[in-house]
């Protein structure tokens, strides 16, 4: 990744943050957007504090001008854009400050009085806020007319309902999306040299994940499933994303690689 320049939306924590962190150590140059700026900011001083090349930019993954401004700054600050990483996302209720229902006595109920506006914003942020990016980011590829590699985030929750609480039904409906929709980039993007995948993590002890640990016996309810008993890291995935944007991969596109503990091993 020496001299490669990369946008991370999502940066300002959980797996965004290690991401940057590891594209910095590769030699990469990175700007990361998120709508914390502040902690993005944090983030980008501690890496050039360390050598390191980095830039903050305050980001809203639902809007078009935003993530075409992150792809500007990219452009402006390093020259260009080689790799994107889609990590800007929401789980549900809690980003409406609404508490979060972890285990309802009724499931069913759950999912037939769930919150329309949850839903919407959740579809909003994770699926068409990664293909806002995703246009803005392949465009600028496209223009410079030397490829790139991009990596959404999905989720096993895209493809196990287990995985997805029944009051929030829009995450893993909307993390299914960017599964497909990764596909579709791939396979439009290879004709430019632009690989496109995704990482599907499982349970990863990120901010995401916090609500699980509040109601006690839930995470590790959820565990049980897990072969290797444990959750993930945030910087576990990052190694994952590293490795799909690097040259190692240059056969690979239109993937999806999970980082699971071995969740889909039965």
């Amino acid at each position: 990744m020496q001299d490669k320049t990369a946008l991370v939306t999502g940066a300002a924590s959980g797996i965004g943050a290690a991401t940057g962190r590891r594209f910095v150590a590769e030699g990469a140059a990175v700007v990361l957007a998120d709508r914390n700026l502040e902690a993005a900011e944090a983030l980008a001083a501690e890496l050039r504090d360390g050598g390191g090349r980095a830039v903050a930019v305050r980001y809203e993954a639902t809007s078009e001008d935003d993530n075409r401004a992150a792809v500007q700054v990219a452009v402006d600050t390093f020259g260009g854009l080689d790799l994107l990483v889609t990590a800007a996302g929401i789980g549900g209720a809690r980003s409406l400050n609404r508490p979060t229902v972890i285990d309802p006595a009724d499931p069913l109920e759950a999912f037939l009085t769930a919150p329309i506006d949850v839903w919407q914003l959740v579809l909003d942020v994770n699926l068409t806020g990664t293909l806002l990016a995703l246009q803005a980011g392949m465009a600028q590829m496209v223009r410079q007319g030397r490829g790139g590699a991009v990596v959404t985030l999905a989720s096993v929750a895209a493809k196990h309902p287990e995985m997805t609480g029944p009051g929030s039904p829009g995450y893993g409906v909307s993390k299914a999306g960017v599964w497909m929709l990764t596909k579709v980039a791939a396979h439009h993007g290879a004709r430019a040299g632009i690989r496109v995948n995704a990482v599907g993590p499982g349970i990863i002890d990120t901010p995401l994940v916090a609500p699980l640990k509040e109601k006690p016996g839930v995470l590790d309810h959820m565990l049980r499933d897990v072969p290797m008993q444990r959750t993930g890291t945030a910087d576990e995935v990052a190694h994952c994303i590293h490795f799909l944007c690097s040259d190692g991969a240059s056969f690979v596109t239109g993937e999806l690689l999970h980082p699971d503990g071995g969740f889909f091993t039965g």
